[in-house]
């Protein structure tokens, strides 16, 4: 499959939610990156054939989506920010009823197989009897990405997939989504940028509407080389710096404070430290100071 978006508008209003946005997506998986209000939502909303856009065009294989309609619908997973999860419902059962409504026939032993093949994939075949009711935080969002597996979609798009867990049950997810990325293109929007540091192959930062940037996490990471660094200063100097300059972290040292420093000028002086590059810097070179 092959994702093409050109030129892609959606107004509310006066306000312009993505302007001119214009996209490429293949297999692999994609870090989406960018601040409330960059349009994040609405790309995805338009991506999932759940709203109308302005303008622009988003073809699947050189066919426009809106003329695919429920044929593309049925190449695409989503598992969304916050959706109810039926707590009655066994795991099991509830992927069943999801079954049915994407147009599967479960009583069809090729999905009965899928079914019990994604609860393995998510690590909840042994809670597959179990109420969701009772599931913890990351159980839960992974019954949703197992609701978003069904029907073997191509194009598999994760709101937040990781939004409110613990590190632990993160993990969890993070390599669930790398067990289920073979062969489909997969879009992860996130703020937790060390969640896609790990997993996407490519990070489209996105600002007002617009593509930022597109790139590997290296050349991302080769952009900023030279912008990052680590300073000591004592507590009188702190305000100094924070009103200068972009601050990522402060530490408590034991004498002073360790500042984590972000974007285009660095302090000159003598005693600054260079700093190991994370996805995290990106983010912040490019959204730190808004």
């Amino acid at each position: 499959m092959v994702i093409e978006i050109r030129d892609l508008v959606k107004e509310y209003g006066e306000t312009r939610a993505l302007d001119g946005l214009s996209l490429t997506l293949e297999n692999g998986i994609y870090g989406l990156l960018g601040p409330n209000g960059a349009g994040k939502s609405t790309l995805i909303n338009i991506l999932t054939d759940n709203i109308k856009r302005s303008s622009g065009t988003v073809l699947c294989d050189g066919e426009e989506i809106t003329q695919l309609g429920k044929s593309y619908r049925k190449r695409v997973g989503y598992m969304p920010q916050t959706q109810s999860c039926y707590d009655t419902f066994r795991a099991q059962e509830f992927l069943e009823y999801m079954a049915v409504i994407k147009g599967m026939d479960r009583k069809q032993k090729s999905t009965s197989e899928e079914i019990q093949h994604i609860l393995q994939e998510v690590n909840l075949y042994e809670k597959r009897s179990f109420k969701i009711g009772g599931f913890s935080g990351g159980m839960k969002r992974r019954i949703l990405l197992a609701q978003a597996l069904l029907g073997q979609p191509e194009f598999l798009i994760l709101d937040e997939p990781t939004a409110g867990l613990d590190p632990k049950e993160r993990i969890a997810l993070r390599n669930s989504i790398a067990r289920s990325s073979k062969n489909r293109i997969v879009m992860v929007a996130t703020h937790i940028v060390s969640d896609i540091e790990c997993l996407a192959g490519s990070i489209i930062i996105l600002d007002k509407g617009k593509v930022v940037r597109c790139d590997t996490p290296g050349r991302l990471l080769e952009m900023i080389s030279g912008r990052v660094g680590v300073v000591h200063c004592r507590a009188e100097e702190l305000p100094a710096y924070q009103e200068k300059y972009c601050v990522s972290s402060i530490t408590q040292g034991k004498e002073d404070f360790i500042l984590h420093l972000v974007g285009g000028q660095l302090p000159s002086n003598a005693d600054i430290e260079h700093a190991a590059l994370t996805l995290e810097d990106v983010y912040m070179y490019f959204f730190g100071r808004q």
